[in-house]
């Protein structure tokens, strides 16, 4: 999300507690976002592409797949297991390891184009900058991108929200307004940018999967307790049974900015 707050006052944001719900339940980005990049020339085959913040590795998997030699780091112990598995299960070869966006550990000039998903956020912007401008190739591009619901267009996600508000106040990623800037404010004077789109799309669901996909949120699995969790869900049950049908969608903005280093003056 643009112009969120990277911290939820005393609450301690791990996401590795939350990478079981994580891997099983929050979705991926629609095959209209990976046509879109590929063509604006990303994800291409023997393209070499390395991954910040990969979570379980939903962007490195399908770069993978489409065959490129894909790197993914991520500072979670965890969410790096649970890619890892995830990469196995599928045969894929992808270099995984725990790493800081700011000190990857990669030579020079390694990269034709390095992506982070949904994770800029939590990075130290300028050692973030100087360590993406070390590691790309000349011409090569830095892609930030978000996977957002909408929640003032949504009614299920807004009712969702405003209960892990109840057994949260802390949470700050709360009622999102969909803006989205024509380029990241921390991008203004180090990058250029060369290309960008918005869209949105309805994700389906069942109550099932939105209930994971909920617990799965900075503001439930990543912080609460698993005592916490466990009475929240309940609640989002209970919530769930009386708002929504079986199946139902949710309104999501999705959003990607491609940048290239600035020359230096």
């Amino acid at each position: 999300m643009h112009n969120i707050n990277p911290t939820d006052g005393p609450r301690v944001i791990d996401w590795g507690k939350t990478s079981a719900d994580y891997a099983e339940w929050r979705p991926d980005y629609p095959p209209e976002f990976y046509h879109r990049l590929a063509a604006l020339g990303v994800g291409l085959p023997g393209q070499t592409i390395l991954d910040l913040g990969s979570g379980v590795g939903f962007l490195a998997r399908t770069f993978a797949r489409q065959g490129a030699e894909v790197a993914g780091i991520d500072i979670s112990a965890g969410q790096i297991d649970a890619a890892q598995h995830l990469a196995a299960a599928e045969n894929l070869k992808i270099d995984y390891r725990v790493a800081p966006a700011e000190a990857t550990g990669f030579p020079d000039a390694s990269f034709d184009a390095i992506t982070a998903s949904q994770c800029w956020l939590y990075f130290d912007a300028p050692r973030a900058i100087r360590e993406v401008k070390r590691l790309l190739r000349p011409g090569g591009v830095l892609v930030t991108a978000h996977l957002c619901w909408l929640p003032r267009q949504d009614r299920i996600a807004r009712a969702s929200e405003e209960l892990v508000l109840r057994h949260n106040p802390h949470w700050g990623a709360a009622d999102w307004p969909g803006v989205i800037p024509p380029i990241p404010p921390w991008a203004v004077g180090e990058f250029n940018l060369v290309g960008m789109f918005v869209f949105d799309t309805s994700l389906c669901f069942t109550r099932e999967r939105w209930r994971g996909r909920m617990r799965a949120c900075r503001g439930v699995g990543a912080t609460l307790s698993p005592e916490e969790v466990a009475r929240f869900d309940a609640a989002h049950t209970a919530l769930l049974e009386q708002i929504a049908p079986e199946e139902f969608t949710v309104r999501h903005r999705i959003d990607c900015h491609l940048l290239q280093p600035a020359p230096t003056p």
